[in-house]
């Protein structure tokens, strides 16, 4: 085991909470290994703060599993206990959901692991050295947990290569289907676990999809950026008069159309392929009005250096949402990327109102699903913004 010292006063972060930390932040380390070796953290004065796992390769350079001294971060039962404790925490706030995010990295004390079930197979994410150095032991302490029958890598994200890991997709175990079914607040979704979006598809959203209840009755909806249709098809199940669906992927809208006729919705639910923000602009001009529009885009900031292109996209495409409101209407709006702080936001969104000519009102302001629990300790666990805003 690496033996790791940071540097004076670079240890109040950690201490506080905070599993990261980063090359600069090290004075010394003591002993080779691999990338993803198990390392002893000290403070520069020779106390010790924890245990996690080292990478040399990576900004993040060390990670936090373990403040108790003594712990086998090489054991599966190490995983097992920690994957049982998120399970519990889980089973406390949905007893019978099949479907929801049961490891959420830091949150969870597994940095750089995300698992979501989907009925009786996971889907994860394996996003740091540490972590598929323990590959082995993480599919045996899930088995062990879950009995899935079947467990897919979605390794195809570009994080992996700052931990200098390549990116793949690949089935660890069993049989992972064509199509997975879902439910979700009494709907049914087919998932498409090898090539859709993140692990197969969005499971923080689900107690959002409860706010278009009561203010989309009888009205005409409209969902960008709608990808599996999951907005638009829980508008049609609360009593939408119709729902459209935009997206610019033809496979995404193919998904969404099935997902739609699967819940005995396509008279009410359409979909449509385009370029969102080229269709905004030409409902505008066709002159149409909607009772509720729905805008979750893809995360538009991917880091910190793009926050200022990224906020030009959010300000048009709110912008031109808040256009086609009818009087008294309503627009959810949502951003799902860290680096878009949830004031920024709030500020983007009341220069679109500007822009637009609309007065509104905020009405409610949520964020993810508390199966994806965010640590106060680490911001960096809550990234989804979701506001709800009327025409007033």
């Amino acid at each position: 085991m690496l033996t790791i010292t940071l540097k004076k006063n670079e240890d109040r972060r950690i201490k506080g909470g905070h599993p990261w930390v980063f090359s600069n932040e090290i004075a010394s380390i003591s002993g080779q290994g691999e990338a993803g070796i198990a390392a002893e953290l000290f403070d520069a004065g020779g106390g010790y703060i924890g245990s996690g796992y080292y990478n040399a390769h990576s900004l993040i350079a060390f990670r936090l599993l373990s403040r108790q001294r003594g712990d086998d971060l090489d054991s599966v039962e190490f995983y097992e206990q920690r994957i049982a404790a998120a399970l519990a925490h889980r089973r406390g706030i949905y007893p019978d959901l099949a479907t929801f995010r049961a490891v959420y990295g830091e949150s969870d004390f597994l940095p750089g692991l995300v698992v979501d079930k989907y009925g009786e197979y996971l889907s994860l994410q394996i996003l740091s050295a540490g972590m598929e150095r323990r590959r082995e032991l993480l599919l045996e302490a899930l088995g062990r947990i879950f009995a899935p029958k079947g467990i897919i890598a979605r390794n195809d994200v570009s994080v992996r290569s700052l931990e200098g890991l390549e990116e793949t997709v690949a089935v660890l175990a069993g049989e992972i289907p064509e199509l997975v079914e879902m439910e979700e607040n009494g709907l049914r979704f087919l998932m498409d676990l090898r090539s859709g979006q993140k692990t197969g598809g969005f499971l923080d959203q689900k107690e959002n999809h409860r706010l278009l209840e009561g203010i989309c009755a009888g009205k005409r909806v409209l969902d960008c950026f709608c990808y599996a249709g999951s907005w638009a098809v829980h508008a049609g199940k609360y009593g939408a008069a119709s729902a459209l669906g935009l997206d610019i992927s033809s496979r995404a809208v193919a998904q969404a159309e099935r997902n739609a006729e699967l819940n005995g919705l396509s008279g009410r639910v359409a979909f449509e392929e385009c370029d969102v923000f080229d269709r905004l602009r030409s409902l505008k001009h066709q002159g149409q009005r909607f009772g509720v529009v729905i805008m979750d885009p893809p995360a538009f900031v991917k880091s910190r250096k793009n926050i200022a292109e990224a906020t030009k996209g959010y300000l048009t495409v709110n912008r031109r949402a808040l256009e086609l409101l009818e009087p008294g209407g309503y627009l959810i709006t949502c951003s799902c990327s860290h680096h878009m702080g949830r004031e920024p936001f709030r500020e983007m969104l009341a220069q679109a109102a500007r822009q637009a000519k609309r007065e509104v009102r905020l009405t409610a302001t949520c964020s993810q699903s508390p199966d994806h629990p965010v640590l106060l300790s680490f911001p960096e666990s809550e990234y989804l913004k979701c506001l709800v805003l009327q025409v007033v």
